[in-house]
C-alpha cells in the first residue's frame, strides 16, 4: 500500500523540479484546486512531459483531474500515469461513469482510480462506490466535508467519516486515505502525526499530503514499527510451531491466539500465506 501521495500543482515549475526528492510514496499532479481556470489548458498541455518526466526519476504519478472534465482525464490518461484522482465522488453511479471514461482512453492498460469523497451523500455511499468495479481506492476530503457539516476539521468531526471510508474500503481490499485532520496542518506536526496514528488504527493505510514536511509523518505513521514487526514474528513462529502438532489456537504473550489473529500478523509483515 501507498502510505503518502504528495500534491503539486501540474504547473508549477519550482516546485515539480523537487518533487522526487521529497520521500512520498507517490505525486499527484493537480489539474483542480491549485491550477487557476486560465491555466487549466496549458497545465493540460503539458501534462504527459512533466509525468514522463516524473516517472523517468522512479516517481509514481498519479493526476487529479476536475470533476466532470473530459479533457482533464484525455491527458491524464497516459504511460506515464499510474492513477487518477477524482474529485467530488457522491456516488456509485458517478464512479461508474469515471472508470468507463478513464477504460475507454487506457487502452487496457490497468489505471489505478482513486475516489476522494468530500460530501456528506459521499461518506454514505462508500461502500457502494467501493463496490464499483475499477475503483481502487476510496480518499477522504477533510477540507469540503466538514465545510459542507459547518465544522472545523477535528478529530472529532473526521472520526466518522475516515471509519466509514475504512470499512468501505476494506469490504474490497482497497486504498483508504486520509486522517482526521485537516490535510493543510504542516506547521503542527506533532498534531498531524496524533491523527495519522488515529488514522492508522481505524484502518486508514495512507493520505495525502500538500506540504513536503508531512511526507515523512505520514512514511513512518503508515507504517509498522519495529517493536510490531517483531511481535508479528514472534507470534507467527509460535503459531507455526503449534500448527504442525494439530493445535488450532495457542496463548502467546498473554492472550489466546487464533486465525484471524494470525492472518493480521501475516498482513503486517506482507505474508500472503
Amino acid at each position: 500500500m501507498l502510505r503518502s501521495f504528495l500534491f503539486v500543482p501540474a504547473i508549477d515549475e519550482k516546485r515539480l523540479a523537487r518533487v522526487h526528492e521529497r520521500g512520498a510514496d507517490a505525486v499527484i499532479l493537480d489539474l483542480e484546486d491549485a491550477v487557476p481556470p486560465e491555466a487549466k489548458a496549458a497545465a493540460r498541455a503539458g501534462l504527459r512531459g512533466v509525468a514522463e518526466g516524473l516517472a523517468a526519476k522512479g516517481v509514481k504519478v498519479f493526476v487529479r483531474v476536475n470533476a466532470d472534465t473530459p479533457a482533464d482525464i484525455d491527458a491524464a490518461v497516459c504511460g506515464a500515469v499510474q492513477g487518477i484522482v477524482a474529485p467530488k465522488v457522491r456516488g456509485a453511479s458517478q464512479a461508474a461513469d469515471i472508470v468507463e471514461a478513464i477504460g475507454a482512453r487506457a487502452n487496457a492498460r490497468p489505471v489505478d482510480f482513486i475516489a476522494l469523497i468530500e460530501s456528506a451523500s459521499g461518506i454514505f455511499n462508500a461502500a457502494p462506490i467501493a463496490g464499483v468495479n475499477g475503483v481502487s481506492g476510496l480518499a477522504l476530503g477533510s477540507e469540503d466535508l466538514t465545510a459542507e457539516l459547518g465544522v472545523a476539521p477535528t478529530a472529532d468531526s473526521l472520526d466518522l467519516p475516515c471509519k466509514m471510508i475504512a470499512l468501505a474500503a476494506a469490504t474490497r481490499g482497497l486504498m483508504a486515505l486520509g486522517a482526521p485532520v485537516s490535510i493543510g496542518e504542516f506547521r503542527d506536526l506533532d498534531l498531524y502525526r496524533n491523527a495519522i496514528a488515529l488514522a492508522r488504527r481505524v484502518g486508514m493505510t495512507g493520505t495525502f499530503c500538500i506540504h513536503p514536511a508531512q511526507v515523512a509523518v505520514a512514511n513512518d505513521g503508515f507504517a509498522p514499527s519495529p517493536a510490531e514487526l517483531d511481535e508479528a514474528r514472534a507470534l507467527l513462529a509460535a503459531w507455526r510451531e503449534a500448527e504442525a502438532t494439530g493445535v488450532g489456537v495457542i496463548a502467546h504473550g498473554g492472550r489466546m491466539i487464533d486465525a484471524p489473529v494470525v492472518a493480521r500478523a501475516k498482513r503486517l509483515l506482507g505474508i500472503s500465506t
